[in-house]
């Protein structure tokens, strides 16, 4: 299995795009920061104010189930999926490529410097 560049798709993806895609409406929005309805634990009340996202600095947060972390992390827990495969989700849902891991060069040690 060919390794994830998880840091291009946290820097590609926004936040945003994220909630987008799981149809997050706000009940309350000030500034970059959201409020809302969690689009994991799906509470009972659309008016409901659990979760907070910052889009300025990708990040969240329910204050109900405990989720926090990233875009990336918001994508996995609300789609039930490993981080692993839900980045190739996310990626194949944005129509981009999923940016993976340049792969060390055979026969070239880490402590000798190219040459």
């Amino acid at each position: 299995m060919a390794g994830i560049d998880f840091r291009v798709i946290r820097w590609q993806v926004p936040m945003a795009t994220v909630l987008k895609l799981l149809g997050f409406v706000p009940s309350q929005r000030r500034g970059d920061q959201l409020r809302g309805p969690c689009p994991v634990h799906a509470p009972r009340s659309p008016r409901s104010r659990s979760f907070a996202a910052n889009l300025s600095k990708n990040a969240c947060h329910c204050f109900r189930c405990g989720m926090s972390g990233n875009q990336l992390d918001l994508w996995a827990a609300a789609t039930g999926q490993p981080l692993y495969q839900a980045a190739i989700d996310l990626c194949q849902r944005l129509h981009r490529p999923v940016p993976r891991l340049s792969r060390p060069h055979p026969g070239r040690n880490k402590s000798t410097p190219a040459s």
